[in-house]
């Protein structure tokens, strides 16, 4: 059964910087958007605040939604990454809590758009896409009937 991973990412903004995240996969340092999984029973506007806080330890909300990227990765996995954005007046301090991360990075966007250690080609392109497109509300992303009730009664389309 074909099931694409959904994933959300941030891309953070503050003073003229980018926040990253450092993290080692398959023994490879990489830099990634604070970015992660979807878990059940959340929406993605919770997974994202969720990452946020795990990789990088600061407390906040995105303000837009950027866009939706369908990729697969060079090892045939498809992935739905829905891409946030959130702007701070200042860069905050971060901690993560996420013990996959080893630290996080405040960037110029240059430093990242030019790495040859992104985890994929999409943190190249969300900070491009953050530059250059515009901002959706995060009303595009409604949930309907949510949180799901067991009590709900089951149409023949479900």
């Amino acid at each position: 059964m074909f099931k694409p991973h959904v994933t959300v990412a941030t891309v953070v903004h503050a003073e003229g910087r980018f926040l990253v995240v450092e993290e080692r996969v398959r023994g490879r340092v990489t830099w990634n958007q604070p970015a992660g999984h979807l878990e059940a029973n959340e929406t993605l506007l919770q997974a994202a605040v969720r990452e946020l806080y795990e990789e990088t330890g600061i407390e906040g909300v995105p303000q837009a939604f950027l866009r939706l990227h369908q990729w697969i990765a060079p090892d045939h996995t498809p992935f739905l990454r829905f891409l946030f954005a959130l702007d701070l007046p200042q860069m905050l301090p971060t901690c993560p809590h996420d013990s996959d991360i080893d630290r996080c990075w405040w960037l110029p966007p240059e430093e990242i758009l030019t790495a040859k250690k992104l985890r994929s080609p999409l943190v190249a392109e969300s900070l491009k896409v953050y530059q250059q497109g515009p901002r959706y509300p995060l009303e595009v992303l409604s949930v309907y009937q949510w949180p799901f009730s067991e009590d709900a009664p089951m149409t023949d389309a479900w």
